[in-house]
């Protein structure tokens, strides 16, 4: 999954679709990977991370990195961020962790606000965020949250690319190396190339979370 965005009622959703797939198999090994973007924009950023964290206690789960992530963590060591990231959704996430900002923070709320938001986050969350890889690989699949740079080796690819590309990555035709598994680029339904596959169907918006199942080399996208 992708892009989750603060939509804890549609992850309990996938969860719930996820287990009733698993029951009753056996002799396999499910691992399950979030490609970032847990936070801002959706209501629930807080019940979402909750859920991410108590899901990886009783399942094998790998968690990538996002844009919107590196942002939090940035305005927590930089208040002069925190403009950029409110125009991302920050505001809804201060929200969720119980503050209370104006519509239109000027700067001596912005660094109450920050104070306040390092304050609230819970340990548990800032370590949950701390830990976040900027990339995964498994068999012939490369997962990463927005993309990476054509003709740049995937085990040289830079975390900035990993997690902000677009326009180079998304209009490349080139063979990668590794099929690669992406989200960041809001897609009505899931875009399916050759090359790569974008999961991001805007969740946050458009209520609807993609699950990308993969066995083997078979894709199943709901």
């Amino acid at each position: 999954m992708s892009d989750i965005h603060g939509r804890a009622d549609l992850l309990e959703q996938m969860f719930a679709v996820i287990d009733r797939d698993l029951a009753g198999t056996t002799n396999i090994r499910p691992l399950h990977v979030y490609l970032g973007d847990y936070i801002d924009r959706g209501p629930e950023t807080r019940e979402t991370i909750e859920l991410l964290i108590d899901r990886a206690r009783r399942h094998e789960s790998v968690f990538l990195k996002g844009n919107h992530e590196i942002m939090l963590c940035e305005v927590a060591r930089n208040e002069a961020a925190f403009d950029s990231w409110c125009e991302f959704g920050g505001l809804q996430t201060l929200v969720s962790y119980g503050l209370r900002p104006s519509r239109r923070p000027e700067f001596p709320e912005q660094k109450e606000l920050v104070r306040e938001m390092v304050d609230k986050i819970p340990t548990m969350h800032w370590h949950f965020f701390q830990m976040l890889r900027p990339y995964f690989v498994c068999g012939d699949f490369f997962f990463a949250h927005a993309g990476v740079r054509p003709g740049v080796p995937l085990d040289q690819q830079k975390e900035d690319d990993l997690c902000w590309i677009r326009a180079e990555f998304l209009e490349s035709t080139e063979n990668f190396g590794k099929y690669i598994v992406h989200g960041h680029s809001p897609v009505i339904s899931p875009d399916i190339r050759r090359n790569r596959i974008n999961i991001d169907t805007g969740a946050y918006a458009t209520g609807n979370l993609t699950l990308l199942t993969i066995q083997g080399g078979r894709l199943l996208a709901v």
